[in-house]
């Protein structure tokens, strides 16, 4: 199996590696993106407010996003540069379109598109002097492939006590107001019907309507790649969509409702749009910051290696890949009276194992990054197939340690390859079991390398992932290197076997953990799916080894048996995706479910506010939560500080959070933020005390008063 799930990472990722990297080093996001700053007016006005135009003209085939990007993307950002007192508003999102990649749908732009930006202008701006408004705009261009650019936009206006329209743009910004939704011209209402939501405008004018698309504001509010039906009648209009969790749908829906309408096409604003804080040049300080930690510094490419070999070593110490590592010592023990060459050479397999592994992970991510897809560090994780395949096969790993089973070299890397037999392939498995399982793992360090990787060119990229298997591996491998070391070893005995069938316990927990993240992704369906599949690999391993010794014909039937028992489980894996449930992170009294909308608003409000973004599979986020932010001096100083928690859950992929965590500069979770009002982010370490908790919320004497 893991020769199988290598095989295939490698397959994916080595053709869109190759065609991602030659893609971006031929193209540079500045030759597909021309944006410029325009104003609407020739002058500012004091205490007037002016609107002002983000202009951007895309190459042909290549698109930008709309404010919810859909399956995939990032929306254009700008960091505003204004003088003191000078406010920007919300930007003004013309209507989208609906823009298919395979299977996913996204929202965005082709050709052309202009977002407004009202400007206010302070009282105390004087007529006469020359006002510099400068951003940097961030974007990311897709076609086939996704490239992350940024542009630096000024414009310099007058201050006058009258202004005239801007010479020449009066057309441009017409037809931007035009792209723009209007309020909605009847009673919307919405529906449940079904697992599926039916959005009615009630109007007796509708006949001409020939099509219609439902764009919603919040992310994953709606399977967006799903058929939008749509039935016009004497009463009004019904689109039926289907929602993103039909266990979770919203009761009403927020959105832009786009008709083509006797072959014109107009759009209105349906429900509540979330509006974000205004920018403003005098914005509300930041608590006082702690000295960053060496990881969130600025990174080069061989700090950032630097940093990823150390976060490597660390991972050797996470529980989730203890099991593995067990089993390997204990097959160096056995070695132990080999010959030097043999034992070096099996610490360079076990290497080889552990850097193929990872260099196939982060050509996978690199590619599906390079395609849109909103996935980081331990992607593969948010599947269900994928944690039920991996429970599967370490499941196989403890009936083979426990003596239920002998896996011969067929299965190689499940059983006995792992332990009794000593072959370089069990070596070069077990360092591919062990990178698997290392990934629910965030070691310290880990979180900034990787991140920073993932802005990189491929090369880059794949420098930083190689030094972080490296340093997972050194460990291992220095033990096989150096002789002398190995004489401090146990000598082999009747005492091995007894250790042997010890370790099967921390793989059962592995398994049983796996378990439990599995009933975080999916129903009760799901759930059973997966444990029944549990029963069936014990049923194959119970037939393949019945079938020792027993004759001819009843060794062909016993391992036909033990091959449908592995079919069937492996059959059952297929309905786990179909199955998904929302993503539940248990929400403790005081905690709120992370949205972007509800920080903003909280944002806007001056509050202080604790982001933390976790996972169920996310080994360092559970220890996190259960040994600091749970205790009751956390919890004290939350509540007299009035620090509002917002909890965001990537068990399962939630494109918000996934845009959160990259414009941090990460890649995975655990990502731990502190907001003082409008105040800039804090970062805090990945590893957390409960001290580092309460400077970050500037609570320090809550807990002591306990």
């Amino acid at each position: 199996m893991l020769r199988l799930v290598l095989a295939l990472l490698l397959t994916l990722a080595a053709p869109g590696l190759a065609g991602a990297q030659g893609a971006m080093t031929a193209v540079k996001a500045k030759d597909l993106v021309r944006a410029r700053l325009v104003a609407e007016s020739e002058a500012l006005v004091p205490g007037r407010t002016v609107t002002l135009g983000l202009h951007m003209a895309m190459k042909p085939g290549w698109h930008v996003y709309w404010r919810n990007p859909g399956d995939s993307g990032l929306p254009p950002e700008i960091a505003w540069r204004l003088p003191e007192g000078f406010t920007v508003g919300p930007v003004q999102w013309p209507v989208p379109e609906r823009i298919p990649v395979q299977t996913l749908m996204n929202f965005g732009y082709e050709g052309t598109v202009t977002l407004l930006v009202p400007l206010a202008v302070p009282e105390s701006a004087k007529p006469g002097e020359t006002v510099p408004l400068a951003g940097t705009l961030s974007y990311l261009v897709c076609e086939e492939i996704c490239i992350p650019g940024s542009t630096e936009l000024s414009l310099d206006l007058p201050v006058a006590a009258a202004a005239e329209p801007a010479s020449g743009q009066a057309a441009l910004f017409a037809r931007a107001r035009a792209a723009l939704p209007e309020a909605a011209p009847g009673p919307v209402r919405t529906s449940r019907e079904g697992d599926r939501l039916v959005l009615h405008l009630d109007r007796t004018d509708l006949a001409g309507v020939t099509g219609a698309a439902f764009f919603p504001y919040a992310e994953g509010a709606l399977d967006n790649a799903a058929p939008q039906d749509l039935a016009v009648d004497a009463t009004g209009l019904r689109l039926t969509l289907t929602p993103g969790d039909a266990k979770a749908a919203p009761e009403a829906l927020a959105g832009v409702l786009a008709l083509t309408e006797d072959g014109a096409r107009r759009a209105y604003a349906l429900g509540p749009e979330p509006t974000p804080a205004p920018t403003t040049a005098a914005a509300v300080p930041a608590a006082p910051e702690a000295p960053p930690a060496p990881e969130e510094e600025s990174l080069t490419l061989w700090s950032a290696a630097g940093l990823a070999l150390i976060g490597g070593l660390l991972l050797n110490l996470m529980p989730c890949v203890f099991p593995v590592l067990s089993i390997k010592v204990l097959s160096l023990v056995r070695q132990a009276g080999e010959s030097a060459t043999r034992v070096r050479l099996h610490g360079l397999a076990y290497t080889a194992g552990v850097l193929a592994s990872f260099l196939g992970l982060a050509g996978l991510l690199i590619a599906l990054k390079a395609g849109g897809a909103g996935i980081g560090w331990g992607f593969q994780l948010q599947s269900p197939v994928v944690v039920a395949l991996l429970a599967y096969g370490l499941f196989a790993m403890g009936l083979s340690l426990s003596g239920a089973v002998h896996l011969g070299g067929g299965i190689v890397g499940l059983g006995d390859g792992l332990t009794r037999r000593a072959g370089y392939q069990g070596s070069f498995f077990t360092g591919v079991l062990a990178t698997l399982v290392a990934t629910p793992c965030t070691a310290p360090f880990m979180g900034a390398a990787v991140g920073f990787a993932l802005t990189q060119s491929p090369l880059a990229a794949l420098t930083v992932f190689a030094s972080l298997g490296l340093g997972l591996a050194l460990p291992f491998l220095g033990l096989t290197l150096v002789p002398q070391a190995l004489r401090l070893l146990p000598r082999p005995g009747a005492w091995m076997d007894v250790l042997k069938g010890a370790l099967a316990f921390p793989v059962y927990a592995t398994v049983a953990w796996l378990v439990w993240v599995l009933a975080q992704q999916v129903g009760p369906n799901g759930l059973l799916a997966g444990l029944t599949g549990l029963v069936l690999v014990a049923l194959a391993a119970w037939a393949w080894e019945r079938a020792r010794g027993a004759g001819r014909l009843g060794t062909g039937f016993g391992r036909v048996a033990a091959l449908a028992a592995l079919a069937a489980a492996f059959g059952l894996v297929a309905i786990l995706d179909g199955d998904r449930a929302t993503a539940r992170t248990a929400l403790a009294q005081g905690e709120e479910a992370f949205t972007q909308a509800r920080l903003d608003a909280l944002r806007s409000e001056g509050r202080t506010v604790f982001v933390d973004m976790t996972a169920a599979w996310c080994i360092t986020c559970q220890v996190n939560e259960r040994t600091v932010l749970a205790r009751e001096g956390v919890q004290a100083a939350f509540r007299a500080g009035q620090v509002v928690y917002l909890k965001g859950d990537w068990t399962n992929q939630n494109p918000e959070i996934t845009r959160l965590l990259e414009r941090h500069g990460r890649s995975g979770v655990p990502l731990y933020l502190v907001y003082h009002g409008q105040g800039a982010a804090q970062v805090l370490p990945q590893i957390l005390t409960e001290g580092i908790v309460l400077a970050a919320i500037g609570q320090k004497d809550v807990a002591a008063a306990q």
